[in-house]
């Protein structure tokens, strides 16, 4: 039986962290492809550091001439994106850092094994193993001190850019130990937060007094006692951030981005990846999954993972564990879930709604747990599964 009384820590980093700089600039390249053509290929990187920014991969159009013009306009794909993030530092400002550009054209040995030709079904763009994760511990469906982790940062983001603090910087870490009792959260053992800000003089515990309405307006009602530990930028003071105090890349920030390391993770990174790369579509898809059967009622919790070969389109193996919590046997859920999703590349992208210009706003806070939107962004967090699946069973 697994251990009911525990205390789990996860962290958060907000969009003004150098990697996120980077996760956001890659997505925003993909973004920018895919509007332009719902079958672009993309596999975009970007590196960070002291007025600099570096962007390579692949990219691919079927109009070499769109190629072309789209290839001219990551210069000013990459400061707008930093420009809303917020830097304008001395050595780090979205009008004056040097962007260089190395992006190609995707390698025909690679397409040749993703496309689909001669009655052939298209392939998975790499082998690989991905995970999707659910919980019942919080309304959406995701472990809790991840979620909340990210709720924090979102909100100090969110005061930062409407004037309200206008003290912070874009640059934050937050970091939550959560205690559970019989297997449920119920507090916040200690919280460490580190932001940067803009006024040198400010110390520690004037960073507290602006952050810690936020931080209390950001956890349930209960969760912070007398006894919870507080460290705010405990080093002192945090004026220099974002790529200029430390290099970013792409990718970096895989634990972040799922979930917070309460469940195991492919090890493949999402940002900047087209959705023909599994990495991304079957992590997604993966998540989906588990979310719609713990929604089902199924089970408390669920782990799902599908495996890939490159070149090939159904999944090699499809394993799911619901850690004792299940209502149903594990196996016959496996079964169901091949039956209610078509798993290849091609599939998961029809059904989720993948072939569109919705990642940029993936690359900080979280890719899951958060509320799908209307033009499609988020859809592997919709819960329309749970009648097919209870059908299936």
């Amino acid at each position: 039986m697994s251990r009911q009384n525990y205390t789990f820590t996860s962290e958060s980093v907000s969009e003004g962290h150098p990697d996120k700089v980077c996760d956001r600039i890659s997505d925003a390249v993909l973004d920018a492809f895919l509007a332009q053509e719902p079958e672009a290929r993309v596999a975009c990187e970007t590196f960070a550091t002291t007025n600099r920014v570096v962007i390579g991969g692949e990219v691919g159009l079927s109009d070499q001439a769109k190629l072309a013009e789209y290839m001219g306009r990551i210069d000013e794909i990459a400061r707008a994106c930093i420009k809303d993030i917020g830097y304008e530092q001395d050595k780090f400002h979205h009008a004056t850092c040097e962007v260089t550009n190395l992006l190609h054209e995707q390698s025909a040995h690679i397409a040749q094994g993703v496309d689909a030709a001669d009655n052939k079904d298209e392939g998975a763009g790499d082998q690989g193993i991905m995970f999707g994760y659910a919980t019942n511990e919080t309304p959406a469906l995701m472990p809790a001190p991840i979620q909340y982790a990210h709720a924090i940062l979102r909100r100090l983001a969110e005061v930062r850019k409407d004037g309200t603090e206008p003290a912070l910087g874009p640059d934050a870490k937050s970091q939550l130990s959560v205690v559970y009792r019989d297997g449920v959260p119920v507090g916040v053992s200690s919280i460490v937060l580190s932001t940067q800000h803009l006024d040198e003089s400010l110390t520690s515990d004037d960073i507290r007094a602006i952050v810690e309405p936020y931080i209390r307006q950001s956890l349930p009602e209960g969760w912070l006692s007398d006894a919870t530990e507080w460290h705010v930028n405990p080093t002192g003071k945090f004026v220099i951030g974002g790529p200029d105090g430390d290099a970013g890349l792409t990718g970096r920030k895989i634990i972040v981005d799922t979930y917070g390391g309460a469940a195991p993770h492919g090890g493949g990174a999402f940002s900047g990846k087209d959705p023909t790369k599994v990495d991304r579509s079957a992590a997604y898809a993966a998540r989906y999954l588990a979310k719609n059967i713990v929604a089902s009622g199924m089970a408390d919790r669920a782990t799902l993972q599908l495996s890939y070969a490159i070149g090939v389109s159904k999944p090699l193996s499809i394993y799911v564990d619901t850690h004792g919590t299940g209502q149903v046997q594990d196996a016959a859920i496996e079964t169901a879930v091949a039956q209610v999703m078509d798993l290849t590349p091609r599939g998961i992208r029809e059904h989720l709604g993948l072939n569109k210009p919705i990642y940029q706003r993936t690359a900080a806070y979280g890719h899951f747990g958060r509320e799908p939107d209307a033009d499609g962004g988020f859809s592997w967090e919709r819960t329309d599964l749970v009648d097919a699946l209870k059908a299936a069973i």
